[in-house]
């Protein structure tokens, strides 16, 4: 498989982009964390070939990234009050919710009831997402490498696994998204990041 490679300047990225996808196939795009390789959610055969370019073990669910915030009923099957609020106060940023999982959403994103899901900060990732709608996205590396700022690193891990890399320059944040499950009560950080538990908790109890 050949890798492109476009400038996110370029007028062409995202039209480009969004064909590529709406055509089954996988795109790195830069965050406001690192940088991330997305397919169509609802696409099983475009998540599995995610899997594959990554070398993930199947049995790891992929979260997904939305453009806007009412975009994560699109995934999940309900949005706790615990949530919202979290969404209000750290969307778009480096949060991911873990919620009730849709019935819709492909087994192979997740085999859990649960679905990751979060609203980067990015201009070039909310643009994509606003357009193609809700992507599986994980970190555009190799399983259990460590993930990318730049996409020269990106093309250096991927290239030929991968049918289209947006360059957008480096990443601004360096750190994956602080990942909190809001299906128990109080939520749960899963994974610590950018987002502090004592943040979190102010949000929770104002």
């Amino acid at each position: 498989m050949k890798t492109e490679v476009l400038s996110a300047d370029s007028p062409d990225a995202l039209p480009h982009a969004l064909e590529v996808l709406k055509g089954g196939g996988v795109v790195a795009f830069p965050t406001d964390t690192v940088y991330g390789i997305g397919a169509m959610v609802f696409d099983a055969g475009a998540v599995a070939r995610l899997y594959a370019a990554k070398g993930r073990p199947p049995e790891k669910a992929i979260p997904v990234l939305v453009g806007q915030i009412e975009d994560a009923s699109k995934v999940a099957a309900r949005v706790t009050p615990s949530a919202k609020k979290l969404a209000e106060a750290f969307w778009p940023g480096a949060l991911t919710l873990v919620l009730p999982k849709l019935s819709t959403v492909p087994e192979i994103v997740s085999t859990y009831p649960t679905i990751g899901v979060r609203l980067p900060n990015h201009a070039v990732a909310r643009a994509l997402l606003t357009l193609a709608g809700p992507l599986a996205v994980t970190s555009a590396n190799l399983s259990g490498m460590n993930s990318h700022l730049h996409a020269r690193a990106v093309l250096a891990d991927l290239k030929g696994r991968i049918d289209l890399l947006i360059d957008g320059g480096p990443c601004p944040g360096g750190v994956p998204s602080t990942v909190l499950d809001c299906t128990v009560e109080p939520p749960e950080i899963l994974r610590a990041g950018p987002i502090s538990i004592e943040a979190i908790v102010a949000v929770l109890e104002a």
